[in-house]
């Protein structure tokens, strides 16, 4: 009994002396194909956005915002069923009441929606419009290709004029030379109207019918359904069959020729460089007439649209309006600034504050926050650190922020309404009255500058 009673103790021993596993946390990443805009990056994106919504109002475009969800059977309908954005990169979701709802995955259908449904429609025409923020698309995620991204869209909506298909290429221009973008250049083709590109269409089924069983799996599914996207095949091997394959320029009809040529001698009036790219068709079914890419021109030979778009004549009425011609395109800005950094292009550094507030005591401290904020509200950009409390620290701060005067504050000058004020590079000191420390700050700043800009 007692060795019994002995192994069991034993036995209980091991067991608490035994180190136990520890468990594995669960390690959150972000979504594949999803990504975080991180606090240094963001100073890219701003640029971006300020400079497009400032070239958007030179060019006489108005905000819109459309909800990130939709109803599918729009983007189905106005995209096209058997499109790559319908049959394989749609984020589609059925709400608890049943409706069938989706991640927007492009600008212009939920545009052209809300210009029917808003009554924009009965605004003089053409009514110019842009968008910026995410589209969800499920694809392959790679580099400057997200399943969430950010976009830009402008769309010119009843005016069928060539010179605005021009313009959009030249609004594009502007905000990539304000950006510092250069070596840009435009691919362009024309696919037609619904009057000439069934013969177009016939003649691509003659030529590709005979190399059929040459194709992917995806190209000869595309055969039966829409022919003209065998032209934007991204498989090697058909890209090489294709290069033989009939042109549309060649099958145009003599308005859509017309408007064409119109569309090219404005870029050539406007300087812009173009190539005729008789394979581009952009892939979607509402597209008319003009399409377009815009492409980086780089010598390595790594190459990534940064925009495209095209005419949509028939889209409006596609949607429940009147017949309404219509021009569009998107830049993809997750792209735009890709390219900004590649081409060490920089951004803006963040505005150095001029002042910084050194408060000491809790008396200090109190008086601080008060003045911080009047500082703020006259337009003297005031940096502290409310977490420190040693003056050597914080002037040391202060010194390594490039901050050109030190506002002192403890108990002493809260008591006595006073505030030193430091100049940190000649260290003069001077006890100046709380009631006018702005508009001494506001001189000394500014006879610092007019130095600043003569030397």
């Amino acid at each position: 009994m007692a060795g019994r009673g002995l192994g069991r103790g034993l036995l209980i021993q091991q067991r608490f002396i035994k180190p136990k596993k520890t468990m594995n946390k669960k390690s959150f990443q972000a979504v594949r194909g999803m990504r975080d805009i991180l606090p240094d990056d963001q100073r890219y994106w701003e640029k971006v956005r300020r400079i497009i919504g400032k070239v958007a109002e030179t060019y006489d475009f108005a905000r819109i915002d459309t909800p990130i969800l939709e109803n599918v059977d729009l983007f189905v309908k106005g995209t096209g069923a058997f499109t790559d954005i319908v049959e394989k990169e749609m984020f589609a979701l059925r709400t608890k009441g049943g409706d069938k709802l989706v991640l927007r995955p492009e600008f212009t259908p939920s545009v052209i929606r809300a210009y029917l449904e808003n009554g924009l429609s009965r605004l003089p025409h053409p009514v110019k419009l842009y968008s910026v923020g995410p589209i969800f698309r499920y694809e392959r995620p790679q580099k400057g290709r997200y399943r969430q991204s950010e976009q830009a869209s402008f769309e010119t909506i009843g005016e069928k004029d060539p010179v605005l298909d021009a313009q959009l290429i030249q609004l594009f221009f502007s905000i990539s030379g304000e950006l510092g973008l250069k070596r840009l250049v435009t691919q362009i083709n024309s696919v037609g109207c619904p009057q000439c590109r069934p013969n177009y269409k016939k003649a691509l089924l003659v030529f590709f019918r005979k190399i059929k069983n040459e194709l992917c799996s995806d190209c000869q599914r595309r055969l039966k359904q829409n022919p003209l996207r065998l032209l934007d095949c991204k498989n090697e091997k058909c890209a090489q069959l294709t290069e033989d394959a009939p042109q549309v320029i060649d099958s145009l009809c003599g308005e859509c020729h017309n408007h064409f040529k119109s569309v090219l001698e404005y870029l050539d009036e406007l300087e812009i460089p173009y190539i005729l790219n008789s394979r581009l068709v952009r892939g979607l079914d509402y597209y008319t007439k003009t399409v377009f890419e815009i492409w980086p021109e780089e010598k390595d030979g790594r190459q990534i649209a940064l925009a495209g778009g095209g005419r949509y004549d028939g889209l409006v009425k596609l949607l429940g309006g009147r017949e309404t011609q219509a021009v569009g395109f998107a830049i993809g800005l997750d792209r735009m600034i890709a390219l900004m950094k590649e081409r060490k292009i920089k951004a803006p550094s963040k505005a150095r504050a001029s002042v910084f507030l050194v408060q000491l005591g809790d008396l200090g401290k109190k008086k601080s926050l008060s003045l911080f904020e009047k500082l703020q509200k006259a337009g003297i950009k005031t940096a502290t650190s409310f977490n420190r409390d040693r003056m050597t620290t914080q002037l040391k701060i202060a010194n390594k922020l490039g901050s050109r005067f030190a506002l002192i504050l403890g108990q002493k000058e809260a008591l006595d309404e006073t505030i030193i004020v430091r100049d940190m590079i000649s260290g003069i000191q001077e006890v100046v009255p709380m009631a006018k420390i702005i508009n001494v700050l506001k001189k000394k700043i500014k006879s610092k500058l007019v130095v600043k800009r003569l030397v």
